[in-house]
């Protein structure tokens, strides 16, 4: 592993600066006093409420107040304000999330591909990233937990976790009405409401309806709409309070997204039509319309938790969910069947988890088990109509279906010791074992779409019948020493590992598995070595160091850390000519363990509560992430052509806040104006740069005047986001052999959007 030395004297520096800044000073340091300073953080990171500057992790904590107060949409919008951090809209879809952290992560949302960051609702974990693009509304908090997770609470995520924790239900009645109106025809409306029934069962929800017409047109499909929203959503909560000692929480949630298909916009002209790059990037031509987009998920979970006495406590965590989502994506982006994908993605899983948590006066921690069953299903078609033509086979379509089965269970557990009244250490460490089941049927088809897709195709070929199984397990340790040299000051350091188990990948062909094992015969053995790939695991160092200062008017977190990251699972798809004829006619996977990478970097996160009408908050992150080694599909190492993707170097971010006293219709209140700004440095959407579709760095700009009345019953907002009208790509198609016009297609983040809300609770 590379030593924090080869991050430069560019980055040595200004750490080495901040740290020094950052250590305890008797001449600087006072004591924290909450009131005159900047409001303390509770999380629940380590199953326990602490505060966010008593845990030895680099975690970040936004308050849903002031998600709304910033006019935040979706979790997408979190990404803004946390250093290191990227969250995007999957290319193709309007609820598929992807997500990195510090280099970790995983933008492929087929089966049996799992993601590098966890993302939970509540205690819950969601095992695939579709219908996981959260909107925000009735929640707590949202935590992001960066570096491996797995010792403290549900599966093991190797990148980091998200938590988006969701609020408790009132002893008192309670009713809020939220209406939002914007540019492109917005119209949301959100209605939350709780009623306690009795002194110890109380119910709640929210039901949301959120609308928008596209920021683009499908020029192709009369009535057809690029980038729009038609989503209605809902959270159901049930609180039972059955004695003292023992409580219940019963949630679902469900989602219903009608969205119009979101389609790409072409970079380059068409080779055979000629057809030019759109002047607008939102627009498409996209032929494409069937099956229709719609997305459907829902879930439910049951927790109990009972206090057996002052030390020990129960909590089990009991979960379903599924989802159904399909959708036309038009990877040539023209009316000509050029590349076109139909897909259907199907998901569910059962997960159980059970935890014994101890609290005493020196000692704290929990052991958990934790179980989850999941199926992953997907089936696509890619149609080449124009090469089958060229080819004497009309409407050939390369047709794969994916079906991975995950049982995982592991054992964790993770304790905290103080040796003293400032030193404390924590030992944790997870056992886990991932065993995965695989089918992977690929056929060739001509005619059009298969019938799994509405069409009425005809096999001519099947090039993968392939099923098997591998369990993979791994021990993955985390230990950390925290030190308090006087109040409001922490300063630790943690070493961690992270796991994430192999699979098989359904887009692989086993009629192009190359002779493996070198004994002049393809066989079984060499398919099986062709199809599966290996689990990766990251070894992390980290030091921080979480400060209060001035009476509590300044609040500053920085860590640094250092990362040993091996066998990166790289998944993509080439395209293949399947007959040797010189035409392209197929696709096949590659999914390679590329080797070893290094990843060191540097995060600063501040509050500075200037006086009582101003504050300023800033996050900073740094990052340098190389791969040592990456062997490609053909045995060559090329780590010095690879980058990793959705990964920049530099984020940096900042909000200026003034609240001053306002009457507003003869209403007592308040006024808050807060302007931010976020900045990322260059992004590459793949491994292989690629000047035409990766994106240079940028800045969004947004502003949000907010009044609230001093009762807390109304609250009006305008929020302007993107103010500059910035145009960033954030994923994006790269296939520009395959099919006959060529594809390198982009997606874009969203354009200048003005938002007006009010809000009255009852």
């Amino acid at each position: 592993m590379k030593t924090i030395a080869a991050l430069g004297t560019g980055i040595l520096v200004p750490i080495a600066a901040a740290a020094f800044a950052l250590m305890p000073h008797p001449a600087l340091a006072q004591a924290a006093d909450a009131d005159a300073g900047v409001e303390e953080i509770t999380v629940t990171a380590r199953r326990r409420e602490e505060s966010l500057r008593e845990v030895p992790l680099a975690i970040s904590a936004i308050g849903g107040e002031q998600l709304e107060r910033i006019g935040a949409p979706d979790i997408v919008s979190v990404a803004q304000v946390v250093p290191n951090l990227t969250l995007e809209v999957s290319r193709g879809t309007n609820t598929t999330l992807t997500a990195f952290i510090r280099g970790v992560g995983q933008q492929d949302p087929v089966a049996g591909f799992e993601a590098g960051v966890g993302l939970y609702i509540d205690d819950v974990y969601l095992n695939r990233p579709m219908a996981a693009v959260l909107d925000i509304y009735d929640v707590e908090r949202v935590e992001v937990l960066r570096g491996p997770q797995g010792t403290l609470y549900g599966r093991n995520t190797i990148g980091g976790a998200i938590k988006y924790v969701t609020r408790s239900l009132s002893d008192e009645p309670e009713a809020r009405l939220r209406f939002s109106v914007g540019n492109y025809s917005q119209f949301d409306a959100v209605l939350t409401g709780s009623m306690p029934i009795s002194d110890t069962f109380r119910i709640g929800g929210s039901l949301a309806s959120l609308n928008r017409d596209g920021f683009g047109d499908n020029l192709n499909l009369s009535g057809v709409e690029n980038y729009n929203k038609d989503v209605l959503s809902g959270r159901v909560r049930l609180e039972l309070d059955a004695s003292d000692d023992l409580s219940f929480v019963l949630t679902g949630d469900f989602i219903q997204d009608d969205s119009d298909p979101k389609q790409g916009h072409r970079l380059t002209v068409s080779n055979i039509s000629g057809a030019p790059v759109l002047g607008d990037v939102y627009d498409t031509r996209a032929g494409l319309n069937s099956p229709g987009q719609s997305v459907e998920g829902f879930g439910g979970a049951l927790t109990m938790q009972w206090d057996l006495n002052d030390q020990w406590t129960l909590k089990n965590i009991l979960s379903y969910r599924e989802d159904e989502s399909t959708s036309p994506i038009d990877f040539d982006s023209l009316p000509v069947d050029d590349l076109d994908v139909p897909v259907i993605y199907e998901n569910e899983q059962f997960s159980e988890e059970l935890q014994l948590l101890y609290s005493g006066d020196k000692l704290n921690g929990l052991v958990g088990f934790y179980y989850l069953d999941a199926n992953a299903f997907n089936v696509f078609d890619v149609i080449l109509g124009p090469t089958g033509t060229l080819l004497g086979l009309p409407g050939l379509n390369a047709n794969t279906l994916g079906d991975v089965d995950t049982e995982s269970w592991s054992v964790f557990g993770d304790f905290t010791y103080d040796l003293s009244d400032t030193v404390s250490v924590s030992l944790g460490g997870r056992y886990t074992s991932d065993e995965r089941s695989s089918q992977v049927l690929r056929r060739t088809f001509i005619g059009g779409a298969s019938p799994d897709l509405g069409g009425t195709g005809t096999v001519i070929a099947t090039t993968s019948d392939f099923q098997g199984s591998e369990e993979f397990t791994e021990f993955s340790p985390r230990a950390s020493i925290s030190w308090a040299p006087m109040e409001g000051h922490n300063v630790y350091f943690s070493y961690s590992e992270g796991f994430k188990g192999g699979s098989f990948d359904p887009r692989s062909q086993t009629s192009a598995a190359p002779d493996l094992d070198g004994d002049g015969d393809i066989d079984a053995a060499d398919i099986f070595e062709f199809m599966i790939f290996q689990p990766e695991t990251v070894t992390s160092f980290e030091v921080g160091a979480k400060s209060v200062w001035g009476d509590g008017a300044v609040t500053t977190n920085i860590a640094v850390f250092l990362a040993d990251y091996e066998d990166v699972q790289i998944p993509g798809s080439i395209g293949f000519d399947s007959d040797s004829d010189g035409v392209i006619d197929s696709f096949i996977g590659v999914t390679s363990n590329a080797g070893e990478a290094n990843i060191d970097g540097v995060e600063f996160e501040g509050v500075w509560r200037i006086n009582d009408s101003w504050s300023l908050s800033g996050a900073v992150g740094i990052l340098s992430a190389d791969y040592i080694e990456f062997i490609d599909a053909f045995g060559t190492d090329v780590g010095d052509q690879r980058v990793f993707q959705n990964t920049p170097k530099l984020t940096h971010s900042g909000t200026l806040t003034y609240e001053t006293p306002m009457s507003l219709f003869s209403r007592g209140g308040s006024f808050s104006l807060l302007a931010s700004w976020s900045y990322r440095d260059k992004t590459s959407q793949f491994e292989v740069p690629i000047p035409l579709l990766d994106e240079s760095s940028y800045t969004l700009y947004d502003l949000s005047l907010v009044w609230a009345s001093d009762d807390g019953r109304w609250r009006a907002g305008i929020h302007g986001r993107n103010l500059t009208d910035e145009e960033y790509k954030v994923a994006g198609y790269n296939f520009p052999t395959l099919g006959l016009e060529g594809s390198v297609t982009a997606f874009y983040g969203f354009p200048r959007t003005i938002t007006g809300t009010v809000e009255v609770s009852f």
